[in-house]
């Protein structure tokens, strides 16, 4: 099978096409022949060798796809070959074919196309387990989201807003608050032209419940100031740095949480959880397009490098995504 291959992982990393063996079908899995992969920023952190593959797992890129489903393995129950499919992935999904646990598995919605499609799993699956299941967020509550404009971003906008939760973001362009404003955040902040916290103490003087942050180490103590009273902190990522100064004495004081989460290294049956939670609580709504992934752009495999090119630059608004003709 095709896949793209990373020659000389590090900062120098190249991408290119390669010929590899396709995977062993094992037990619990289903082969899905691909049809396009969503692009994460957690691709150009394995390319550049600062985020490995749990062990056991692919260490092709991708975590994310749709597509068809080629085989099923033993023990597989309620998917047949052909069924149309897009799954959560350890790794792989740079590849004609790669195999999921089923439980990983997601029916595409009628209607949706398989770069749509491709869209969901990474972006959606993260942002229900932070906002819900770490975060607990609940109608009413109100919610900071840093990277708004990003997958994830778009994605907790939409879900927050659908349980009723008030909305603010940070972008880092006027162009990208639009788009936020249109997936309905109530406020939204260009953090180049304005101190978020100044304007999310503004809009909510007692404090927001909850904060999704991917930046770490330079948003830390700003995200502390803006929590109210058992505030929660949600850190699923560290792009600015991941070494900070914490004062117990406010966290005392306020009675916060500060919340590590991780999605990629959580076991099969935990992710299977997680999928099948997202589901039962959000697909009718994505059936009906009440939600919806947000595709910026769409690159032929043999086109990684310029996808990649532009998630590093950060241009996009919603996801990138790779198709396999």
């Amino acid at each position: 099978m095709k896949a793209i291959v990373v020659h000389n992982p590090g900062p120098d990393s190249q991408l290119a096409i390669g010929t590899l063996p396709e995977p062993v079908l094992n037990r619990g899995e289903v082969m899905i022949d691909v049809k396009a992969a969503g692009v994460n920023r957690a691709d150009l952190l394995q390319r550049a060798a600062k985020y490995p593959p749990p062990p056991g797992t692919s260490d092709l890129l991708g975590l994310e796809v749709s597509g068809v489903i080629e085989s099923v393995g033993e023990g597989v129950v309620g998917y047949s070959k052909g069924d149309a499919v897009c799954a959560l992935l350890s790794g792989g999904g740079y590849a004609e074919r790669v195999n999921v646990p089923v439980e990983q598995l997601m029916r595409i919605p009628l209607g949706f196309s398989f770069s749509e499609a491709a869209a969901i799993p990474e972006a959606f699956i993260t942002a229900y387990t932070n906002l819900f299941r770490e975060g607990g967020l609940r109608k009413g509550e109100r919610v900071l989201i840093h990277g708004g404009s990003s997958g994830v971003g778009t994605a907790a906008i939409q879900l927050a807003k659908t349980i009723g939760a008030a909305v603010a973001c940070t972008v880092g362009s006027d162009e990208k608050a639009a788009r936020c404003s249109e997936l309905g955040a109530d406020l939204v902040i260009n953090y180049r032209n304005n101190d978020f916290a100044s304007a999310v103490k503004s809009w909510a003087s007692d404090g927001v419940d909850l904060v999704l942050d991917i930046v770490g180490q330079e948003y830390f103590e700003r995200n502390l100031a803006v929590l109210g009273t058992k505030g929660r902190l949600v850190q699923i990522a560290t792009m600015s740095g991941a070494k900070v100064a914490l004062d117990l004495s406010l966290l005392m004081k306020k009675r916060l949480s500060v919340i590590g989460s991780v999605l990629r290294s959580r076991t099969v049956l935990e992710k299977g959880d997680l999928v099948a939670g997202f589901c039962r609580d959000f697909g009718s709504k994505l059936e009906s397009r009440g939600i919806a992934p947000v595709v910026d752009s769409v690159f032929e495999i043999a086109e990684a490098e310029k996808a990649h090119a532009l998630m590093r630059r950060s241009e996009h608004v919603g996801k990138i995504v790779l198709t396999f003709s």
